[in-house]
């Protein structure tokens, strides 16, 4: 996990343009550099280190002696990068995960080097000797990418896009700044004034098709065929490898733990795969939460069940009402219920970040969508619709879910892991038949809790576990976050401030008092910005007008519904 940031063709001193890569440097707290392009006196490199794998040769921009010509600037983790390297006989020159990519492009071009990854990851690719810049970023968009191209082509990138808001250029009009689309590749001329030309934006990966990398790893044991006991069996090892490639790193490994199902599920196979692979500590979990709440009891029950060596953050509304702004601004979101889940995660980000030495934190992240598990689809209409709606919400992920956990844990110089976002497992997930995906007899991921069942890997009640909507399972019993938070907004918002809401907030005004005041705080930290939350995030097949499972009509229904 790190920060980076580039310049092709600034037309300003690149001396004052680099104050803005600053702004990133809470993703990358070990180091940080900028390099001039040879050759190309308007082009730069800015990158900001979090060291995880090769702590003498990470530096970046990466450069290697077989390839002088390429330049590369990469913020993530290629899981395969030594199957790989083993598969097609590359010398490498460091133990970098990242060399992989030079190899690979150098070989095969930029297209079958994107779909031969698998991790997560954002690039931006430099070869001087074809005067081409390559960016590309992976499937779920777990890893952040921001670009800014003008009308004469000057291009920005960054990993946050508060690392572009203040770059100067020649144009008169504002340039649009972008979220580069997940599972896609985008190949640029540069010419000589070190300017750029799009020629191609390209789609590598989709979340519906098997990726390509999977040839190079046959996994002993999958099965083939829809026969329950098959799916079980399939789900669980794929998990498992899933988790297992994510232990690549030379830090401290940690893992958020809510007591629901999938960060238990995530933590239970992390605690397993430590001992097999004889981790040199004890795996810790973290748990945020009120004296009383229901997610600190569940994962205080789940971490003394699995062994793991449990941290429990304290957490009050009015920590979180004071948090809510410094939120807003590493999320660069208005969405309401993003903002709402944010602020525990970043509390607690900034716990481990202060009082631990754990750096590579695994959560369980991607579940609800893969898996449907948010209470609203227990109201789709026909099991097709549900596993249409599943990877709607996969590819939007970018947009909230991953970007939130990304950005409450890059604010604080940690680096995230999410197994449930695997390329194979949710591949694998999707191709399921419709009906096996569906909430049945009432209980939402009805098939991955049957996957788990008789394992003894975590206990059966978290196993059969209700979902709690965040802002309710991380607050005291007597009262939820979410009620904190609004009798707050009710003493900023009045009802005359929400009705002219329409001429104030054109694009996407907000509906509630709590919308208001979010988007009143964003539009401060980023005026004019509002583009970047194309929509909010709502519950589908209900009149909704709160994100929140708390306000919906079917939240915590009786099993026997």
């Amino acid at each position: 996990m790190c920060g980076i940031w580039a310049l092709f063709g600034s037309d300003e001193c690149l001396a004052a343009q680099c104050t803005n890569a600053m702004k990133i440097a809470h993703r990358g707290p070990d180091a940080f550099r900028f390099e001039n392009v040879n050759g190309f006196t308007n082009c730069c490199f800015g990158f900001h280190r979090l060291a995880i794998v090769d702590q003498l040769y990470g530096m970046q921009p990466l450069r290697v002696k077989k390839f002088p010509y390429l330049w590369l600037c990469y913020n993530g983790e290629i899981y395969n990068h030594i199957t790989l390297k083993e598969q097609f006989e590359f010398e490498h020159q460091t133990k970098v995960d990242g060399e992989i990519l030079l190899h690979l492009y150098d070989r095969f071009g930029i297209e079958k080097m994107s779909t031969l990854l698998d991790g997560v990851f954002a690039f931006i690719l430099l070869d001087t000797a074809n005067r081409k810049v390559f960016l590309g970023r992976d499937t779920y968009g777990v890893r952040p990418l921001f670009k800014l191209l003008t009308d004469d082509g000057f291009l920005a990138v960054s990993s946050e896009a508060k690392g572009l808001t203040e770059i100067t250029h020649s144009m008169s009009t504002p340039a649009e700044i972008t979220p580069f689309p997940p599972g896609h590749f985008e190949e640029f001329d540069l010419k000589l004034t070190g300017k750029v030309k799009s020629l191609r934006m390209g789609r590598f990966h989709c979340c519906t098709e098997e990726p390509k990398h999977a040839s190079y790893n046959n996994l002993q044991g999958l099965g083939t065929g829809f026969e329950l006991e098959t799916v079980k069996s399939n789900i669980r090892i794929l998990f498992e490898n899933a988790v297992k490639k994510r232990l690549m790193a030379h830090r401290r490994i940690g893992c958020l733990l809510s007591g629901g199902l999938d960060s238990s599920l995530v933590a239970a196979t992390l605690v397993k795969l430590a001992k097999e692979e004889e981790l040199q500590y004890p795996i810790q979990t973290f748990a945020i939460g009120a004296d009383d709440s229901p997610d600190l009891l569940a994962a205080r029950k789940v971490a003394a069940y699995i062994g793991s060596e449990h941290h429990e953050v304290n957490f009050t509304p009015e920590e979180g009402i004071r948090a809510v702004e410094e939120v807003i601004f590493h999320l660069e979101s208005f969405d309401i219920t993003t903002v709402r889940a944010s602020v525990g995660m970043f509390l607690i980000s900034k716990y481990i970040r202060e009082k631990t030495d754990s750096v590579v934190i695994f959560s369980g992240e991607g579940s609800d969508e893969l898996t449907q598990g948010y209470i609203y689809f227990h109201k789709a209409p026909s099991p097709k619709a549900g596993a249409e709606e599943s990877v709607r919400l996969l590819k939007e992920l970018y947009l909230f879910d991953v970007l939130r956990a990304d950005r409450t844990t890059a604010a604080h110089g940690l680096e995230l892991r999410v197994p449930f976002l695997d390329h194979r497992f949710t591949a694998y997930y999707l191709s399921l038949p419709a009906e096996m995906r569906a909430p049945k007899n009432g209980v939402e991921k009805h098939l991955l809790r049957e996957s788990f069942k008789g394992m003894n890997l975590i206990p059966d009640e978290i196993l059969w576990r209700r979902k709690e909507a965040f802002s309710d399972g991380m607050t005291s019993l007597k009262k939820s976050w979410y009620a904190s938070l609004q009798e707050h907004i009710e003493s900023e918002v009045n009802d005359s401030q929400l009705e002219k809401a329409d001429k104030l907030f054109p694009f996407n005004p907000p509906k509630t008092k709590e919308g208001f005041y979010i988007r009143q705080v964003f539009e401060k930290k980023y005026p004019g910005r509002s583009d970047w939350t194309p929509h909010y995030w709502m519950p589908r097949w209900i009149k909704a007008t709160d994100p929140s499972a708390r306000t919906l009509s079917i939240y915590k229904p009786d099993k026997d519904e």
